[in-house]
């Protein structure tokens, strides 16, 4: 695995420990809470583009073109199959905004729900993954999701440029990703998906900054989010997990909707007592909400995707790609792989014998079994009908997934995975990653994300031309002219 630089071990110490203070100062939830939400509010409405580092802009850039080629595959998912069926029996007609990978236009707040939907299908798109001491590695949100897929919808029904869409989609991740750092990680720990959480806040603050207006209508609005925001992890490895990310995503169009219509909701939704953060989380982090300062983007980061499947798996698939790329192991070679991390990541990764390929997503034993049989753990892989070939679930039966005392001792801030890989001749092969390959601490350029956009929309069958089209747009997305141009190229 790449070694972390003294740079990114400072600023992560640095963001470990000043989490841990403000854990230690704000635990009833209570002090220092006044203004919170006005603080939110006042943030995504002052925040200019000129404000936003180069370096986060281009972050972002990473993000979206990840997003757009999973919003491409989704529709040939049964769950993108079921919500194109949804929509066409309402009969719109040809109206604002872009189902990505189809021919259909619906109102913006049906297209934020749709390729919202699509872009969380795969588990394959982007991730804000926690590093203070308290919060499990990987516990948080897919910030990309929710965000854009409500600010691109609004922005095609309106026309804004590249310019405008980025600055609502940067603001929108923010909001999202501080508040998800902010309250307690009982919000996660006990059964709240925070992409549909803590991503509706995300989306309504895009939708609000695309649509401009004061502090205390961008207030109300956060406020109505959060009486929307939903999703229980316990709808893992079924159709539900991605319809989290596409209903967060139209209820912040909704919630902008309204408000902009006249609607009331609370001015002090999240520091409430009886508001979103004691509610849903039992308090929270005063000090996390560092909005901008620095920006989620930039530090700690937003991870990129290399396999279609939960973030937690990732360390172990990258160590174990190495492993089988240096030691040219073989599928009949294979005795047995023991996979052992700490206590927390088995509380998600929960389908130990997965029958299709949802579940295959949240299962370590598949996620190394697709490795150790055919070296690969593309979308090809991720299959229903490869899920249930023979010869994985014999491999499945050869992995044996749980708790090590080594990686348990290491802490929850990281994804310690230790692979134990004994052979029929004897020999044991070990490694070790505490990082996945994306992640911050080992991240793709954006050349990698190109490479990953052309495979997914290849596997779209998008015509080759299109593809091109499209990654020379998201490279110079804020001389885009007009959002409905891009809306365009993603339109069957």
């Amino acid at each position: 695995m790449t070694k972390l630089t003294r740079r990114q071990m400072a600023r992560m110490a640095a963001l470990a420990s000043g989490a841990a203070l403000a854990s230690g100062q704000n635990r009833s939830g209570m002090t220092g809470t006044e203004g919170v939400t006005q603080r939110v509010a006042e943030f995504a409405l002052r925040t200019r583009y000129e404000d936003i580092p180069a370096e986060v802009i281009d972050l972002g850039k990473k993000s979206i073109l990840d997003a757009l080629g999973l919003a491409l595959v989704g529709p040939l998912d049964e769950s993108g199959k079921i919500v194109k069926a949804y929509l066409e029996a309402m009969k719109f007609g040809n109206t604002e905004s872009s189902v990505i990978g189809t021919s259909l236009r619906v109102p913006a707040q049906f297209a934020a729900f749709a390729n919202g939907i699509a872009i969380h299908s795969e588990d394959y798109d982007d991730t804000q993954l926690a590093v203070a001491p308290d919060r499990v590695y990987g516990l948080l949100t897919h910030p990309t999701a929710p965000c854009f897929s409500a600010a691109l919808a609004v922005a095609e029904s309106r026309g804004a440029s590249g310019r405008d869409l980025m600055l609502a989609y940067q603001v929108g991740v923010e909001v999202e990703t501080k508040i998800s750092e902010a309250i307690f990680p009982r919000h996660y720990e006990e059964g709240f998906h925070s992409t549909g959480t803590v991503g509706t806040f995300g989306s309504a603050a895009a939708v609000m900054k695309l649509n401009g207006a004061d502090p205390h209508a961008m207030a109300r609005a956060l406020g109505l989010a959060a009486s929307q925001a939903a999703g229980l992890r316990e709808n893992f490895g079924t159709m539900t997990k991605p319809f989290h990310a596409g209903r967060a995503s139209q209820s912040g169009v909704v919630a902008a909707d309204l408000v902009l219509r006249g609607w009331t909701a609370s001015e002090r939704i999240l520091e409430a007592p009886s508001g979103f953060f004691r509610a849903a989380g039992g308090g929270y982090d005063a000090r996390a909400l560092t909005l901008g300062q620095p920006w989620t983007f930039a530090s700690p980061g937003v991870s990129i995707k290399p396999f279609p499947s939960g973030s937690l798996t990732h360390p172990g698939m990258t160590e174990l790609e190495r492993i089988l790329r240096v030691d040219h192991v073989r599928p009949e070679q294979v005795e047995r792989l023991d996979v052992g991390t700490n206590q927390y990541m088995p509380t998600a990764l929960i389908h130990h014998q997965p029958t299709d390929a949802l579940q295959a997503k949240f299962s370590m034993e598949f996620c190394m079994a697709t490795l150790l049989v055919y070296g690969k753990a593309g979308l090809n892989q991720f299959r229903d009908e490869v899920v249930r070939r023979p010869e994985i679930q014999a491999m499945i039966e050869r992995v044996h997934f749980g708790v090590n005392p080594i990686a348990e001792a290491a802490g929850y801030n990281k994804m310690t995975t230790i692979l134990d890989l004994h052979l029929k001749d004897g020999r044991t092969i070990s490694g070790r990653a505490d990082f996945g390959k994306g992640s911050p601490m080992f991240p793709m350029g954006f050349d990698d994300v190109a490479a990953k956009f052309e495979d997914c929309a290849s596997f779209a069958r998008w015509p080759a031309e299109k593809i091109q089209a499209i990654i020379a747009a998201i490279r110079k997305f804020e001389e885009i002219p007009d959002a409905r141009t891009l809306a365009a190229l993603l339109r069957a």
